[in-house]
């Protein structure tokens, strides 16, 4: 569904990405884990078309999307990005954060049928909603921003740190609802993660990042069992 070919992105003049080449197939979740400042959000953001690659191609369905503006790519493409941080909108309701997700859509029918996945997915938004966004706890705020992304029904859904500032138990469930909307909508799905545990019981396959190049790659549970990895990501000696 998406390959990421040779990809160098720079800010300014200090290079983040170092020539990234990855895969992503349809209807699975595949990760990608490293340490902060490897380059993960970096790579997102250059496959949402927020920051542009100096070198390289970036492939969705076998089409070059490098020069594709990242209202088209959330438009036509469906691709949408749960980004670090929420990023929610905190002076507007639930309602309405959940609403600019679909702000490029204009199938009323689809939106209304949408909008009850999502409340029904989290039911303390659908209890929530009238609540301005900022008044939300952070777990909250999480499975707003999560549910936003699907308001735009995307087709390839970008996560990234779902996990980040939240509790143990609330980890749990997000991961859970990650596993549910990949089974139940068929939503191809890259997380981007440094509770690199949580992530690869979840992927099918996965990357391991180091400043901005592949280290490893492979199936997440052949990379569980790696040894670099468990010292370096799993926290085992």
């Amino acid at each position: 569904m998406l390959e990421v070919k040779d990809i160098h992105t720079y800010y300014g003049n200090i290079q983040a990405l170092k020539g990234i080449s990855i895969k992503i197939n349809q209807g699975e979740i595949c990760t990608l884990i490293g340490s902060n400042g490897a380059g993960k959000t970096t790579l997102l953001r250059t496959i949402q078309g927020l920051i542009r690659p100096r070198q390289g191609t970036i492939l969705f369905e076998g089409k070059p999307i490098e020069t594709v503006s990242p209202q088209k790519i959330v438009r036509e493409l469906r691709i949408a990005q749960s980004p670090e941080g929420r990023m929610i909108f905190p002076r507007m309701t639930v309602l309405e954060n959940l609403e600019m997700g679909a702000f490029s859509r204009k199938d009323k029918l689809g939106i209304k049928s949408d909008l009850e996945y999502v409340l029904s997915l989290f039911p303390r938004l659908r209890e929530r909603i009238a609540q301005k966004g900022g008044t939300l706890s952070g777990g909250e705020q999480q499975m707003l921003s999560i549910g936003r992304a699907l308001m735009a029904k995307p087709r390839l859904l970008l996560l990234d740190e779902p996990s980040m500032g939240l509790a143990p138990n609330l980890v749990q469930e997000i991961f859970s609802l990650i596993k549910q909307i990949n089974k139940e909508r068929e939503t191809t799905i890259l997380l981007v993660e440094q509770n690199a545990r949580q992530a690869l019981d979840v992927a099918v396959r996965g990357y391991v990042l180091r400043t901005g190049k592949i280290e490893l790659e492979g199936r997440a549970s052949d990379l569980q069992t790696n040894e670099e990895v468990r010292k370096a990501y799993l926290g085992e000696g």
